[in-house]
C-alpha cells in the first residue's frame, strides 16, 4: 500500500515526527556511561503515553521478528543495528549506541533513528561511520521530490556509502509511512537511478542508511529480533521522515533546535 496524505493529514504528520525527533534527542542526552537500556525503554513509554501518542512497536509482530516486539524503542549497540529489543545492559565508556523510534499520532505515524557515542571516547572508525550514514541520508534526501524516482534516492544514498568503503545490505532499507509504519515503497540503500515508483507530492518516507564496518551479513540474535553484523563489527544508523512536497522533501523528525 501507497498512501498519499492530503494537507491536514500533513500537518499531523509535522506533529507526530516533532514528537519523534524531541523523544530521541531527550533520549540522547540521558544516554549516558552507567545508563541501562531498559530505562531507556521506560523513559521512551512514559514520554510517548504523556504526549498521548502510540508506539509503533510495542505490539509489532511482522513475519521477520518473533512474537510482538514488546517494547518502546530500538536501541542497537555496537555490533547490533536494527531491531534492538533493550534487555539489561549497562552503557559503557565508548559505546556505539543507535536509538531508532517509530511513534504513531493523530493517525499518522513518523519514523527516526540516531547513532552516537556514548561517554567521552571518540574512536575514529566509528565516528567516520556515523557520519557516513548521516551524510548519505542528507544525499537521499536532497535526491527526492516530485517526479523523481525511488531508484534516485538509493542511488545518491549508496554512492556516499559506497564511496565511504562500507559494503551495503539490501534487505532492509527505507520505506514508506503514513497510517502505519511500515508501507510500501521500498526504499533500497542502494539502487540505479531513473528507476522505481515516481515520487508524489504527500508521500512520506523514511530513509534509513546503515552500514557495518566490514560486512553486508545479519545474523539475528536469541531474542529473534536484534540483528547484528555477521563479524561482531561496529554498525550505525541514521533515519529521517520526509514528506514530499511541491518543489522537494521535507524533513519531519528534525528536533527543536534543528527546524527552521
Amino acid at each position: 500500500m501507497i498512501e498519499i496524505l492530503n494537507a491536514t493529514l500533513l500537518t499531523r504528520a509535522k506533529d507526530t515526527g516533532a514528537l519523534v525527533a524531541d523523544i530521541l534527542h531527550t533520549l540522547k542526552s540521558r544516554s549516558v556511561i552507567g545508563t541501562n537500556l531498559l530505562d531507556i525503554d521506560r523513559w521512551a513509554k512514559a514520554m510517548i503515553v504523556e504526549a498521548g501518542a502510540l508506539s509503533c512497536y510495542v505490539d509489532y509482530e511482522p513475519s521477520f521478528g518473533r512474537g510482538p516486539f514488546g517494547h518502546y524503542i530500538c536501541t542497537a549497540v555496537n555490533d547490533a543495528v536494527l531491531h534492538g529489543r533493550p534487555y539489561d545492559y549497562t552503557l559503557a565508556d565508548g559505546d556505539l549506541l543507535t536509538l531508532d523510534l517509530a511513534v504513531s499520532q493523530g493517525g499518522v505515524a513518523a519514523d527516526a533513528a540516531i547513532s552516537f557515542i556514548v561517554g567521552d571516547s571518540e574512536p575514529p572508525e566509528s565516528v567516520a561511520m556515523i557520519s557516513a550514514t548521516e551524510r548519505a541520508l542528507a544525499a537521499g534526501i536532497a535526491a527526492a521530490g516530485p517526479g523523481a524516482r525511488v531508484g534516485d534516492i538509493s542511488h545518491a544514498i549508496g554512492t556516499v556509502l559506497s564511496e565511504a568503503g562500507y559494503p551495503i545490505n539490501t534487505e532492509f532499507g527505507g520505506h514508506g509511512i503514513g497510517s502505519t509504519m511500515h508501507q510500501d515503497p521500498h526504499v533500497s540503500n542502494t539502487g540505479r537511478p531513473g528507476r522505481g515508483y515516481k515520487l508524489r507530492p504527500g508521500l512520506l518516507l523514511a530513509l534509513e542508511p546503515w552500514v557495518m564496518a566490514d560486512t553486508a551479513a545479519l545474523v539475528t540474535d536469541a531474542d529473534g529480533w536484534t540483528l547484528r553484523s555477521a563479524t561482531g563489527c561496529r554498525t550505525a544508523h541514521s533515519e529521517h521522515t520526509i514528506a514530499i512536497t511541491g518543489d522537494g522533501a521535507e524533513i519531519l523528525t528534525l528536533p527543536k533546535h534543528a527546524r527552521p
